[in-house]
């Protein structure tokens, strides 16, 4: 689940499709010298390039404190506050951090620890950045034991563009912090729940780095 390829695996289909019908397009002007075909060759091109430009996958090094938890996803800070209605059945801190379709979204786990829970949820498509999206939006989420015996849950939502949540760890699975452990596509959001006596380390507005950026510590 942690390899490192360049561009994630989940965009190849993606990457092959959008780079041979470029090709086609490209070398079908060249031979005929059509201005016509000239048109959707460039277009297929641009599009091959935010194609590899969304999924691309770039290494990550989790910093050197142990207690550190590290953000799930690149983008934009925009809830940090305690809630009551969390996967883990208690009150929370709960850090959001919202995806545009420029930021690399291959998600990285926040902590080292046992996932002893997952759940998916299919719901409606808001705006990743509307209230309402941690509740009714679809997403999937990950309960994870620490070793220290502390539970902490990280959700992926689905946004008004993203329409594939994509999570590999099942029951049982051991993941390390910063590890690679799923996607989104299009553009989203990453809830995290910590305990209550945890102190965020990050504000709203703030940009986030998966695997590297700091959001909370642990113990």
């Amino acid at each position: 689940m942690n390899s490192s390829p360049p561009f994630a695996r989940e965009g190849y289909p993606f990457i092959v499709f959008s780079s041979v019908l470029t090709l086609l397009l490209v070398s079908s002007a060249w031979k005929l010298c059509s201005v016509i075909l000239a048109v959707p060759a460039f277009i297929a091109l641009l599009l091959t390039g935010f194609i590899l430009y969304f999924f691309r996958n770039p290494e990550r090094t989790p910093p050197a404190d142990q207690q550190a938890v590290v953000a799930p996803a690149d983008g934009t800070v925009i809830v940090v506050e305690r809630v009551t209605e969390t996967p883990l059945g208690c009150e929370a801190l709960k850090i959001s951090i919202f995806m545009s379709v420029f930021n690399v979204h291959v998600n990285r786990a926040p902590f080292s620890g046992t996932v002893v829970d997952t759940f998916y949820h299919r719901g409606k498509f808001f705006d990743a950045r509307d209230g309402r999206a941690s509740f009714e939006n679809e997403r999937s989420g990950i309960v994870m034991r620490l070793d220290s015996g502390v539970k902490i849950a990280f959700v992926q939502i689905a946004g008004l563009v993203a329409r594939r949540i994509i999570s590999y760890p099942g029951i049982g699975d051991r993941l390390i912090r910063g590890e690679r452990y799923g996607l989104i596509r299009f553009g989203s959001r990453v809830d995290v729940y910590l305990p209550t006596d945890v102190t965020p380390l990050v504000r709203l507005g703030e940009k986030t780095v998966a695997g590297e950026t700091v959001l909370a510590r642990i113990g």
